[in-house]
């Protein structure tokens, strides 16, 4: 029950409205219809509340009591206003939804750390949409904020952090290929971080500010089982019970199997403007910073991917030797991620397999069997085109690695343009740096390797085999390793004797 009340309000409306008459039998109704979902419990508890009010249902949600039904008592103070959604039906079988989530709110708990504190605030907090039922997710919503603030203590450091206006929406619609397809966007204003490190242990006492003046979060997803995911739920809250698990499995495989594949496509990307790090040795930042997540879901040749993009990017200089400075990249753009991933494969035997009645439920062996077939398929790490850069030099890159046999084998690509500025800043440092002269022909060295193309840039394609063997540019730099033979004579004489004859001898 505990597990499924975060999804309360988006399982609330499980049924279809059609125009219904919003009157007291429809709020017995709604919350028989919620209970399917978090379970019989949190309504004689008083944790979730169905009643009517003029045209529309409330639904509230008491987060004080659902701290009191916790068998494990590790919350010492919740001091948080229940939230409460208000809900009405439409003629075309959606629901209306609405929401104030203002909120001042306090909690102490006994963590790792300790005694923990946390506080937070929301003013001005509202939300709207319109709920499918039939697609289980929403298909249109918004929400705005005035500001947020939170704080955070334990015994080795204090957090405070706050964000200014933000507004949100969110849009999905029925899936060609089956579930919901969804897209999301949020931005705030001024986020603002202080993190301070006091931990007497380690001596470690400093404080760092994050910065930026906008942060924008833009996501989505293609073909979202979200009913099948409701039905998992609904059986979970049914079966709480071991004996009862056990005994209809057969249904819970059916519905994990209906579940797949999770998701056709989910991404997002996550960025600051003007993003600023303050710190005791000086301050770093990035005019722009974002990264990007990428995953099919539970697919037979499933991908995914992230990325790290920046610009503007500074450094503290008095951090580093001042020959350095001007060969510090000013850009990133890094892609890398996997592909050949069959999971599809691997979920539907393990759910095949698995026997709850059995201790474990999954032979001993079964983890190897499934690794050797996730091996077979031949999944890749890859290095998407990504650069390096600043204003004289640029390094790029692709390649992937593959592991035949549980042996790493990789190609990778790398291109620079102005290698030659690169070296030549390194020799006027030599002058009067006398350290930075070693660096100079081992520069040289790698250039010696590389290939001049057209345009003028300086390639290297280095292949690595899994027999250790290295070349670059089709240059042997490194020969196959050794071959090892594992193979033991088994003429030893195990008599104890080792004063002679035929048999191996050990030389530590």
């Amino acid at each position: 029950m505990n597990r499924a009340l975060p999804f309360v309000f988006l399982l609330a409306l499980s049924a279809p409205a059609f125009g219904q008459t919003v009157d007291s039998q429809g709020a017995k109704q709604l919350s028989e219809d919620l209970a399917r979902y978090v379970g019989k419990q949190a309504l004689d508890k008083g944790i979730l509340k169905v009643s009517l009010e003029g045209d529309a249902y409330k639904i509230l949600f008491d987060f004080k009591a659902l701290a009191g039904s916790l068998p494990d008592q590790k919350l010492l103070k919740v001091d948080v206003a229940p939230y409460a959604l208000m809900v009405k039906p439409r003629s075309d079988g959606s629901w209306d939804v609405s929401m104030d989530f203002s909120q001042r709110a306090s909690f102490e708990f006994n963590g790792p750390e300790g005694l923990q504190s946390t506080q937070f605030s929301i003013k001005d907090g509202k939300g709207s949409g319109v709920y499918d039922p039939n697609l289980a997710a929403f298909t249109s919503g918004s929400s705005s904020m005035a500001g947020m603030t939170m704080a955070s203590k334990d015994a080795k450091q204090h957090m405070e952090a706050s964000i200014g206006a933000g507004t949100a929406t969110i849009t999905a619609s029925k899936a060609a290929t089956g579930g919901v397809d969804f897209t999301t966007s949020q931005k705030v204003s001024d986020f603002v971080e202080t993190i301070n490190f006091d931990d007497p242990e380690s001596g470690l006492k400093f404080p760092v500010n994050v910065k930026s003046p906008e942060l924008s979060v833009e996501a989505s997803g293609k073909g979202v089982r979200t009913k099948p995911l409701l039905d998992l739920l609904a059986f979970a809250v049914a079966n709480e019970d071991e004996a009862t698990l056990k005994a209809n499995q057969a249904q819970l495989k059916a519905l994990l199997l209906a579940a797949l594949p999770v998701w056709e496509r989910v991404e997002g990307t996550y960025g600051f403007k003007d993003f600023t790090v303050e710190s005791p040795v000086g301050n770093f930042g990035a005019t722009q910073l974002s990264t990007a997540f990428g995953s099919d879901g539970v697919a037979q040749n499933g991908k995914i991917n992230y990325a790290i993009k920046a610009s503007g990017l500074t450094v503290p200089q008095q951090l580093l030797p001042s020959w350095s400075v001007g060969l510090l990249p000013t850009d990133l753009d890094l892609n890398f991620g996997g592909a050949n991933i069959d999971l599809d494969s691997m979920a539907k035997k393990a759910i095949e397999a698995f026997d709850l009645n059995k201790n474990p439920p999954l032979t001993a062996d079964f983890g190897d069997q499934l690794k050797a077939d996730f091996m077979a398929k031949t999944p890749k790490v890859v290095i998407g085109h990504s650069s390096v850069k600043n204003k004289d030099t640029e390094i790029a890159l692709e390649g992937e690695m593959t592991f035949p046999d549980e042996k790493p084998e990789a190609s990778l690509t790398v291109d620079v343009t102005g290698f030659d500025k690169l070296v030549e800043g390194l020799q006027t440092a030599a002058k009067s740096e006398p350290e930075v002269a070693q660096y100079v022909p081992a520069a040289l060295m790698v250039k010696g390797f590389g290939k001049t193309l057209p345009d003028g840039r300086i390639e290297w394609v280095v292949n690595a085999k899994a027999d250790g063997s290295v070349m670059v540019n089709g240059v042997m730099v490194k020969p196959a390793d050794p071959a090892v033979d594992d193979s033991v004579d088994d003429s030893v004489d195990d008599s104890g004797d080792d004063s002679g004859g035929a048999g191996a001898k050990l030389n530590p």
